[in-house]
Formats: C-alpha cells, structure tokens, sequence
C-alpha cells in the first residue's frame, strides 16, 4: 500500500529504528520502494540525534535497544508534544509489551517476525493519520472538556457523528473529547456503559472521527449469533467446508478491512470463541473454516459492554488476556439518570426522529410533561425515553404529548393509587375491640409433576412467553425483543425454532414488514 505524493508534496519521512543491521537494511528498502525519505538508526541515543535535527511523520522502533526501550521514545515524543506516529515492533507473544505502548500513545504495533505487507499497510495509515491531523478540516469544529482538554479539529464526518451524540451535559463533553481524542490512533477502544446508553453510537462516532471513516464499519451482536456458526460468522468459511456451504463467503474481519469492526455485548462471547478472537487481534490474520492459510486483516477493534469484565475475569467467564486486549482505551457512556439536564435536547431530537419517521409534524412538548419525565427513574436509559416518546406519539390525539408513565394505567388509577387511605370510623364496636385470630398458613400446594419430556417442557413454556410478548406489542417483533431483553435477531430465531406463526402468516424468520 503506497501513498500517492504529488510532485509539488514532499515525501513521507520516516525513521527507523532497530538494533540488528539486516532488519533495519530490510525496513529501509521496503520503505524506500514505497517512495518514502527514510533514516535509520540503531539505538535511543542515535534515534534522538536524528528527532532533535528534524521532523518525521512516522517513527518505527523495536521495544528493546542496545541503550534503553523504544518505550522511551514514544513517552518523549508525547512529553515534547511532537506531531510523529510512533509504531512499535514487539516479540512474538509479547501482548503487554503492546498494550502498553498504546497506551503511552503509540499509533499501531506490529509483530515480530514483521510480514512485510502488514508493514507497508501500517506505515501508510500512520502517515495518513498523521497528515490528516496536519490539515485543517472543511468547517472545522473543535471539541473541548475543560480548559485543559486539546482542541481538537475534526472532518464534517466526525463532526455530524458527535452532533448525533445528543447532550451538553458535563459528562457528555468528556465522552465526546475522548472520542476525538482517541480516534487518533489504532488502540482498541473499549465502550462501557448501562443498556441503553447509545453504546452503539460512540462506536460509530470513534469510526467516523478517525482516518478510517472511508472504510466500513461492521457492527456485530455477539449475544445474538448462535455458538456452533461463531467461527464461520467471524473468520469466513471455504466453499464447502461445512454442510450446506455452497461458495466462500467472507468473515466479519475481511468485510471490515480497512475500517472498524465494532464487537457489541463482547461480554456474552463463549470461552471457547474467545480464545480464537485474542489470537486474530494479536496476529491480525485469520483463516477460513476449510482454508489452509491465513488472510491478514487490517481492521480496528471497538468492543462494548453492559457487564462488568472485571467481575466476569474474576469469575473465570472470561479471558483475562482478551480484556487487557480490548481494554487499552476504555470510554464510559454514563446512565441518563447522571445527566438528567440533557433530558430537553434529548427528547427534542429524539421526537423529530419519530415525527420524520411516521411523516407528520413534531408534536409539542410541554414543560409539565419534561418535569414529569425528569422524575421518573429511567432505568432503561435513552432507550427506554425513545420508547415512552414513541408510545405518546402513537397516542396522542392533540396538540400536546401525554406520557404513560404508568405503562398503561389510567390517569385515574394512578390519582387513585397516590389517594390518602380513608379515615377509621369514630365508632369502634366490641367484636373490633377483641384480638385477631392468629393468622393460619394455608397448606402449601403439592409440586406439579416432573416433565417426562424436559426439553418440550421448556420450549411450550417459550412459546407461550414469545406468544404473550407479541400480541402485548401488536406482534412487533421489535418491541417484543426490547421487552424481553433480546436482539431482533434472537427473537427471530425462536420464533422460527419454536414454529409460532403470526397474523401476516409467516414465522418470523425473515419478514421485517412490521419492525
């Protein structure tokens, strides 16, 4: 991969940095055929004679020198606030040694014994990361938390991609300033935050501000792929090499290549695929179910989570390797209930969404209901708020919304509910005077009978869940997902596993006519 330098634009330059001649002879060469001024140096001392005579737009260093660390240059030159791209070189099997470089702010790694093709690709994207941030942007806008914070210019991408991320609440400013800051470079991002926090949209914000937004962005619900299609689902199968499989397809990694490939409720991966997953990220290549090479793969890594990794490593439920791996740079989306002053523009542009939508003007919004909304827990987030708007929508009948907060309780039930209890009669009579009888346990019912056949036990007792969810939804697979905790895709699956039938006379399994 060469970048295209016109003749008014000089060349790259780099520097190379490593203590064996014949290595450092290899990367030259490489480097020099890709059209890039190239200097080269053998230790840390030498590496800053050549940084203190000028300027590089990528720096390439070995973790061990004859002096010193390659550490030490990355550390400097974010010290010295210098604008070059550092890329690590680390021995095989050395994951910490990256992790750690990238979060002293190297730009990427690479794996010794280096495959010369990844090198190129990596080199490139440095130097474009880097004269990326050397040009001004079209309408630059600048993102900013705090006085301190960098100030931060960004493309219309990234720009329309934060505007998305709704709020100026205090906490909102950190998690956009974050972004910003950590789209810079190719350190796994890791998102935290409660169901419902918009987990989805920092991702593609992280995508869209970074020099990666051209490429695709392939998002993937790990909870919602079935465990025996995993491998296939990730890597790509050959033609062939499975039953039913009539032509190579490719992997979530290959279709990614170039861009970003965003791994969501990563928590609820089996052991077995995590395994499997440290070892593509750690090698960058992956093979096909039936291939018998490896493909390497050029894409960054952006996970997301409701659990608590920490408590899941503890409990043995997941690979503490794989979570040091994606947690390089962790963003935490916060819970709607720690930003409640954001609540006004949220439902503003959540609401136009929902009008543009069912075609018809944005209704009002009184004052009266925001308060409401303001007192009201919000346990399911953002997520929770968009439903409770789509509902008053879809019931309104005026100029003005009307919340139902209660989930479905009449206005009246709930003055009702919230009513004094009456006052005791003045009028007292002997038999109230008496003590009560000592309340008597009532006999407890004898256990139902053990199933003779337990799986056809369960799946009825599905069935019968599934059915009650959909006709509570109007049979909108969507909202009866969302009700029951599932993905779309989860929910599509038992219904066609279980043979439940809808009004539209299909099973669920590919029509999307309602949702």
């Amino acid at each position: 991969m060469s970048i295209p330098t016109p003749s008014t634009q000089r060349p790259a330059q780099i520097l190379v940095i490593d203590d064996e001649p014949d290595l450092r002879t290899l990367y030259e060469l490489t480097l020099l055929r890709e059209g890039y001024r190239v200097e080269a140096a053998g230790s840390v001392s030498e590496a800053w004679q050549h940084l203190e005579a000028g300027r590089f737009d990528a720096v390439i260093t070995d973790m061990r020198l004859p002096d010193g660390q390659g550490m030490e240059i990355i550390h400097r030159i974010q010290k010295d606030q210098r604008s070059e791209r550092c890329v690590v070189m680390t021995a095989y099997g050395s994951a910490e040694n990256a992790v750690e470089a990238l979060k002293a702010g190297a730009f990427d790694y690479l794996t010794k014994p280096v495959d010369l093709k990844q090198f190129r690709a990596v080199v490139a994207s440095a130097v474009q990361a880097r004269n990326a941030a050397q040009q001004p942007a079209k309408s630059a806008p600048v993102v900013a938390a705090g006085n301190d914070a960098p100030v931060v210019a960004m493309s219309d991408s990234g720009a329309a991609a934060l505007e998305r991320l709704v709020g100026d609440s205090e906490p909102m400013r950190l998690v956009k300033s974050r972004i910003a800051k950590v789209a810079r470079g190719m350190a796994p991002v890791l998102v935290r935050g409660e169901s419902g926090t918009g987990k989805e949209l920092v991702a593609r914000a992280v995508h869209a501000c970074s020099q990666r937004s051209d490429g695709p962005f392939v998002a993937v619900n790990c909870g919602a792929i079935p465990e025996n299609l995993l491998e296939a689902e990730f890597f790509g199968a050959r033609k062939g090499s499975y039953t039913g499989s009539a032509q190579d397809r490719d992997g979530y990694f290959q279709a990614a290549r170039g861009g970003t490939l965003f791994l969501d409720e990563i928590g609820d991966l089996p052991l077995a695929m995590q395994s499997k997953l440290l070892r593509a990220i750690q090698e960058r290549s992956v093979r096909s179910i039936g291939s018998t090479q490896e493909d390497a793969v050029d894409v960054r890594i952006v996970s997301a989570t409701h659990k608590d990794l920490h408590s899941e490593v503890q409990a043995g439920r997941f690979r503490q390797d794989l979570f040091y791996r994606l947690n390089v740079i962790e963003i935490a989306v916060p819970a709607l209930r720690d930003r409640r002053e954001d609540l006004p523009a949220l439902c503003a542009a959540l609401l136009s969404r929902i009008a543009h939508d069912a075609g018809m003007p944005v209704p009002h919004l009184s004052d009266d209901l925001l308060r409401r909304l303001g007192l009201h827990p919000l346990d399911g987030n953002v997520r929770e708020l968009e439903n409770l708007l789509h509902r008053a929508v879809a019931l309104n009948d005026g100029d003005e919304l009307h919340l139902d907060l209660m989930g479905g309780f009449t206005a009246s039930a709930e003055a009702a509910a919230s009513a004094p209890a009456p006052l005791m009669q003045e009028i007292t009579t002997p038999a109230m005077l008496m003590p009560a009888p000592a309340p008597v346990a009532p006999p407890k019912p004898a256990p139902p009978p053990l199933p003779s056949d337990l799986q056809a036990y369960l799946d009825q007792q599905e069935r019968e869940i599934l059915v009650r969810a959909l006709h509570d939804s109007g049979f909108n697979r969507t909202a009866a997902a969302a009700r029951l905790g599932m993905s779309l895709r989860q929910i599509r699956y038992r219904i066609a596993r279980l043979g439940i039938t809808t009004p539209n006379g299909d099973d669920g399994a590919s029509s999307h006519a309602d949702d």
